[in-house]
């Protein structure tokens, strides 16, 4: 199976840096901290299909940090070079977090244990040994993610409403090329790394049915209400202006 919609990395529009603008990023970079990015210590690579439609599969690339042992939260880019575009975010719990959670809300969160033991979300660059360490616990999360940037369909801006987004969750959905692109970029074998993993468990009481959309579609959308405005006339026609 080969991928109807191909990730793109769209021009934005707009006029180059300036040399006045990258001399006061540098000035202000001196300055100022970048406690929340700092935290960042890990660069996963996996796919993301849109919650309501799996034919759109976006190659994700995940520069993640915990906040403890049971919460990570991650910046996902297009691209891992510095001129990749921030297209969403997604948070990682543990199994005990995920347990915690209403049934309505389980179902925005999707399992890891497929991607993580079929080989197909690995750490770029990462020796196999070391990765599998970490991937051991990532195995037995869930993650919640959501996507700003359309870039599968040539969206130059983020376009739209965020998009909920979920993970694979058996053979036969990835599409072909898009495995094999990844896998001659970064040198790995999904099938050999599938083999080293063998040994992974997922979640101690296996993947919750209320998880990965609890077996249906999902779909953000926009929906017109009332809004509750703060110390103005209430007989005004418009709220913000």
């Amino acid at each position: 199976m080969e991928a109807v919609n191909v990730l793109t990395h769209p021009q934005i529009p707009g006029e180059p840096t300036q040399t006045s603008t990258t001399l006061l990023e540098k000035a202000t970079a001196t300055i100022q901290g970048f406690g929340p990015v700092n935290k960042i210590h890990q660069h996963l690579c996996a796919f993301h299909f849109y919650g309501h439609d799996m034919t759109r599969q976006v190659e994700a690339h995940h520069f993640c940090g915990h906040q403890n042992e049971e919460f990570r939260q991650c910046l996902i880019y297009d691209r891992p070079d510095d001129d990749g575009r921030l297209i969403g975010i997604e948070y990682l719990v543990s199994e005990e977090l995920f347990l915690t959670l209403p049934d309505e809300e389980k179902r925005f969160w999707h399992s890891h244990e497929f991607e993580v033991k079929s080989g197909v979300l690995f750490m770029p660059g990462v020796p196999g040994p070391i990765q599998r360490q970490d991937l051991e616990k990532v195995a037995k999360t869930y993650g919640k993610v959501f996507h700003f940037w359309q870039v599968d369909r040539g969206d130059s801006l983020p376009l739209g409403i965020p998009q909920v987004m979920m993970a694979l969750t058996r053979d036969g959905q990835l599409y072909e090329n898009l495995a094999q692109d990844v896998e001659n970029r970064y040198n790995i074998s999904f099938a050999k790394e599938r083999e080293n993993r063998a040994y992974m468990t997922g979640p101690a009481h296996g993947i919750h049915p209320m998880a990965n959309g609890g077996g249906k579609g999902l779909q953000t959308v926009l929906r017109e209400v009332e809004c509750k405005p703060a110390g103005v006339d209430h007989s005004a026609a418009r709220v913000f202006v």
